[in-house]
């Protein structure tokens, strides 16, 4: 038998064990933690001020089309991007430190499984052998009753000292496969920061390229920047009726197996909505079409903002090579499973390929005015997704595209399967 003594310093080690490291640990982690609420006060003000130009922004584009304040309108918007890419880039810096945070818990709580786990297995020899020696050897071997008892005391606290340690390692590593999940999700966060970075950075190319264009074209003349805003209007005017025709030609499509309307099968494919035109008969869409609707809904998007997958799909068709004033511009075409298809025009890139599976929420491109649009915007067409076929159309330039059209009544109101606002 082990000398009670060295029994009760075991008990004592096993309860107080604790890693050398833990409290070199704990004040890095308490350093690191203040870099991150230092970091997420920096995110606030990065935030408030996007925020505070956005305000500008919507004020400037409310405001009558004129060279004046396009040109207010492109600065705003490189100065959004600009300080949405200081904003990703500090985001980026947080999940780093998040991670190394995590990292160092994992390594830390990875140890005390260790500790643990030496303890347990000390504590069950010593229990193994206290159980094997016998009552009689306990009491007749020269023992007295007092010390007799003073052992089952120190068996009854070691036995207890040994459910502890489970339970205490079970603990540890419920925390070690939660703190694991928690990195693991913010690698995922990290990575898909880093992907929007690169986007920001190329929206801010575009803005700036299209500013240069702009001031190229019109030489800073407004009579020349009003004769570009009528050529866009013009090729809208004409793109819808030449739209309007083909799906007449196409005659009724069975729309019998898609959703329901009502049914808000679909997400907003922007963070912020506001809807700047409405699907059908509208008091705003007079110069389209022939029969005057408008076959999409039209939501304010300044240039570079993230555009969004309404439902998971399959990327059917994407159109990367927009002419000025031609056409939806840049667009995406998504099928979805349960029978509807989306449309995303007039954007600035597209971050998706023909083929892809996306899922809802991804991003497929940031916003623009590519085609005819009179300034950066969102437009989403609702389809029936056995419906669509690809025709040929010829712009004004002499530039001819694939464009998708449906007949009449397969173009559906986005408004009826998103959710209510």
């Amino acid at each position: 038998m082990f000398p009670r003594l060295s029994r009760l310093l075991l008990v004592s080690m096993l309860l107080c064990a604790v890693p050398a490291f833990a409290q070199t640990e704990a004040t890095a982690n308490a350093d690191t933690q203040a870099q991150i609420d230092a970091t997420n006060a920096q995110i606030q003000r990065l935030k408030d001020e996007i925020a505070a130009l956005q305000n500008d922004l919507n004020a400037t584009t409310a405001q009558k089309q004129t060279l004046q304040n396009a040109i207010k309108t492109l600065d705003l918007q490189i100065q959004k991007l600009q300080k949405s890419v200081s904003l990703t880039s500090t985001q980026i810096t947080q999940k780093d430190k998040e991670i190394g945070k995590l990292s160092g818990t994992i390594e830390e709580t990875t140890g005390r499984i260790g500790e643990a786990r030496g303890g347990v297995a000390e504590s069950l020899r010593e229990l193994q052998q206290m159980d094997e020696e016998a009552l009689s050897t306990a009491l007749f071997g020269g023992a007295t009753l007092s010390s007799f008892f003073d052992e089952a005391v120190t068996l009854s606290s070691l036995r207890s000292n040994l459910q502890n340690r489970i339970g205490e390692l079970a603990g540890l590593k419920q925390n070690l496969e939660q703190n694991k999940q928690s990195a693991e999700g913010k690698r995922k966060e990290l990575s898909n920061l880093k992907s929007n970075l690169t986007q920001q950075k190329q929206g801010v190319t575009i803005a700036k390229t299209n500013q240069a264009t702009l001031l190229a074209e019109t030489k800073n003349k407004e009579s020349a920047y009003q004769a570009l805003i009528a050529q866009k209007r013009a090729e809208e005017s004409h793109f819808e009726d030449v739209l309007y025709q083909l799906a007449v030609q196409l005659g009724t499509a069975d729309i019998s197996h898609i959703p329901a309307p009502g049914s808000a099968v679909l997400s907003w494919p922007l963070d912020s909505i506001f809807i700047t035109q409405q699907f059908g008969k509208t008091s705003s869409s007079g110069r389209l079409y022939a029969s005057g609707t408008h076959n999409g809904v039209d939501f304010r998007a300044s240039l570079g903002t993230p555009i969004r997958a309404a439902l998971s799909g399959v990327v059917q068709e994407i159109n990367q090579g927009a002419v000025k004033n031609c056409q939806y511009g840049k667009w995406v075409l998504i099928k979805h499973a349960d029978g509807l298809a989306t449309l995303y025009g007039h954007l600035s890139s597209i971050n998706v390929t023909k083929g892809q599976t996306v899922s809802t929420g991804e991003m497929i491109g940031l916003s623009g005015d590519t085609g005819y649009a009179t300034g950066p915007h969102l437009h989403l067409t609702v389809f029936a997704a056995t419906a669509v076929t690809f025709k040929q159309y010829s712009c004004a330039s002499g530039y001819s595209t694939l464009i998708p059209v449906v007949p009449v009544n397969a173009y559906l109101d986005p408004l009826s399967y998103l959710p209510a606002r």
